[in-house]
This record gives C-alpha cells, structure tokens and sequence, in this order.
C-alpha cells in the first residue's frame, strides 16, 4: 500500500512479533528495523522508523500504522502528492485528523522527543497545530483500526467500517 501510494524507500518497524512477521509477510523490497524498545509504545517505534528513515536521508516520512486495512494506497496517494505547504500533513475523516501522517525531516528531532509511551506524532501536531494541514480523504477510506475478530466482522461487504449505533 505504502508503495503504490508512492513511498521510496518503505521503512517497517517491528516489535513484538519481529520473526514471524518476517517470516510470515511479504516485506520485499522494505527497509525492515526491529524496536527492540517496543513494549515502551508507538513512540519508540516511530523513534525508530524515523532514525532509519535520517540515516537515508529522506526529506519526509509518511507514518502509517499496519491495524488500519481502510487506508488505501490513494489515501497515501494524496498526502504524498499534497504540496509541502505544511511541516505536517495529516489524513482526516469526517473533518478528524488521523492516520496516516506526512511528516518533514526538519521536525522529526522534535516529534521523537514528544513521542514517548502510546503517543506517537500526535503530541507534536497538538503543540503545533499552525504548522499542520488536515487533507481530507473520507472519499479514499478510513483509518479505523481493526484489532479484534469483532472489527473484522465490522467491515462487512462494504469494505467501510460499520459505526456502532
């Protein structure tokens, strides 16, 4: 998704799972980094990624999370190809910002110092909200997470998440 969205390199990070997933997922052609760190949070995973991604020298990272299967390569897409005009680009639904997130290389210093426990970006985009820009995607997808047998069943032959009544 990340690749046909447009992303060079990809960067995955693992965690708790790091030799299953290896074995057991196509990561072809990734750039594949293990959080050692990772029952400290998503913030040490996103510290991670983004180390990787400065010692390849990229200007911005795009941080996806892999429990949201609504976000689409066009979701992707469109933050990719969305002009920097921002530090910060953030995919929002239904007018709420979510995942995934274009991140420049001139503030991810900043960001990993505010991402610490289950807090990953979202710490830096609150402290600088004039430096983030929403783009809207409810016609893309969603970025709910399905993290259950339960969220799976949720999404239905619609391929949407169902909101509970």
């Amino acid at each position: 998704m990340l690749r046909e969205g447009g992303c060079d390199p990809v960067v995955v990070v693992l965690g708790a799972s790091a030799r299953e997933v290896v074995i057991h997922a196509d990561l072809t052609g990734a750039v594949v980094v293990v959080n050692d760190r990772w029952s400290n949070g998503i913030g040490s995973s996103l510290r991670t990624g983004l180390a990787a991604l400065t010692d390849l020298r990229a200007p911005a990272a795009l941080v996806a999370l892999v429990d949201q299967p609504q976000v689409t390569a066009d979701v992707v897409r469109r933050l990719v190809s969305a002009p920097p005009d921002a530090a910060a680009l953030v995919a929002s639904y239904d007018g709420r910002p979510g995942n995934p997130v274009r991140l420049a290389a001139p503030i991810w210093p900043e960001v990993c110092e505010l991402a610490v426990g289950d807090v990953g970006a979202r710490a830096w985009m609150r402290a600088h909200p004039d430096q983030v820009i929403g783009i809207a995607c409810d016609d893309l997808g969603d970025d709910h997470d399905v993290d259950t047998p339960e969220d799976l069943s949720r999404l239905g032959g619609s391929g949407r998440m169902e909101r509970d009544a």
